[in-house]
């Protein structure tokens, strides 16, 4: 057998005379374009590796960028359903943009919209953080669906109380620009908020923040305990019927699936919180006037007064577009935190 015959067989011993030549070559030094290579191999993520490692960054990553698209995207229905609820239409205070152009509708619908983008991707991350962070501490896998439900319970409360401490201020500011008060400038809205410091001092300041702030939770743990239970419920059925009938992953769920989900969650848990909406929003928008020392009415007179003047239909004022802000938000929301999970972790719950 000849050497050019050995050279072009694969498995076969080459002749011992080539190999001082073979040495030889071995030590002469590589181009630079091929050790840029070598090492640009050596640092790509192996197959099966994590792109993201920690829980936690997928989490925070995963639920800011979800807060971000759902808020930017349906925005201009969260818009009607403020104005819809709102009791400023026939006041002194408000002043609705003027719509009978194209930039003046825009204007309009996107009102308090900076206010609400500052404030979505920290207060989502940090609901994730909380939620996936207890849910991890408090749940066995081995535990059945109805067993893990009080950890989701208690791990969305936890999760939306700290959201909250985030969102309520910038929700103060961009619900006063969606009803028309200042032109609809949130940077207006947050300048009065702040003006209250010279006047009113600095704890007064820091209430107006936090106007509505404890009835915001009272809307949102309940609202939040429905949705994620029912969310997780969901997909952990569904996945087990998936696994039992076709052999799919245990555990795995897609992010469409997640977000037909999420849409369904958030349509029934929007529905039945929808009065604690309506009371959150009329508290939110009772400004206060700079030197003044009347006192504004509180979550319960409030109410009385809804029930006295417009009855149980101004309790679900807004009731429509609400539904079908959250259970299409749901269905982003959710599905969006789905796939950027999947994207930088295991494709599973």
């Amino acid at each position: 057998m000849t050497d050019a015959s050995a050279q072009h067989r694969p498995g076969t011993q080459r002749s011992s005379n080539l190999e001082p030549a073979a040495f030889c070559l071995s030590q002469a030094p590589a181009p630079p374009g091929m050790i840029e290579q070598d090492v640009t191999l050596q640092e790509a993520p192996r197959e099966g590796e994590l792109l993201v490692n920690s829980p936690w960054t997928r989490s925070l990553i995963a639920g800011a960028l979800a807060g971000l698209t759902v808020d930017f995207s349906l925005y201009p229905l969260d818009t009607v359903k403020t104005r819809l609820q709102s009791n400023l239409t026939r006041s002194n205070h408000a002043s609705i943009l003027p719509r009978h152009t194209v930039q003046g509708t825009l204007r309009s619908m996107y009102a308090g919209l900076p206010s609400a983008l500052l404030g979505s991707m920290p207060s989502a991350a940090s609901f994730f953080v909380v939620y996936d962070g207890v849910k991890r501490s408090l749940i066995d896998p081995k535990q059945s669906s109805s067993q893990q439900a009080s950890a989701h319970m208690l791990a969305s409360s936890l999760g939306e109380i700290a959201a909250c401490a985030i969102r309520v201020p910038t929700e103060v500011v961009k619900q006063r620009a969606q009803a028309g008060l200042f032109g609809g400038s949130a940077l207006l809205a947050l300048q009065d908020i702040l003006g209250l410091r010279k006047t009113d001092g600095f704890t007064t300041m820091v209430r107006e923040l936090y106007r509505g702030g404890g009835v915001t939770i009272m809307r949102e743990i309940p609202f939040t305990i429905t949705q994620f239970s029912l969310w997780e419920y969901f997909k952990a059925s569904y996945s087990d019927r998936q696994h039992r009938l076709t052999g799919r992953h245990e555990g795995l769920v897609t992010a469409s699936e997640s977000a037909i989900f999420g849409s369904i969650a958030g349509g029934i848990a929007a529905g039945f919180t929808t009065p604690l909406d309506v009371l959150k929003t009329r508290i939110m928008l009772a400004r206060k006037e700079a030197g003044s020392s009347s006192a504004r009415a509180g979550p319960v007179r409030v109410l009385q007064q809804i029930w006295r003047d417009e009855g149980a239909p101004g309790l679900f004022r807004g009731f429509v577009p609400r539904v079908g802000w959250i259970s299409t938000g749901g269905a982003i929301f959710l599905g969006t935190y789905q796939y950027v999970w999947n994207l930088l972790g295991h494709e599973e719950s």
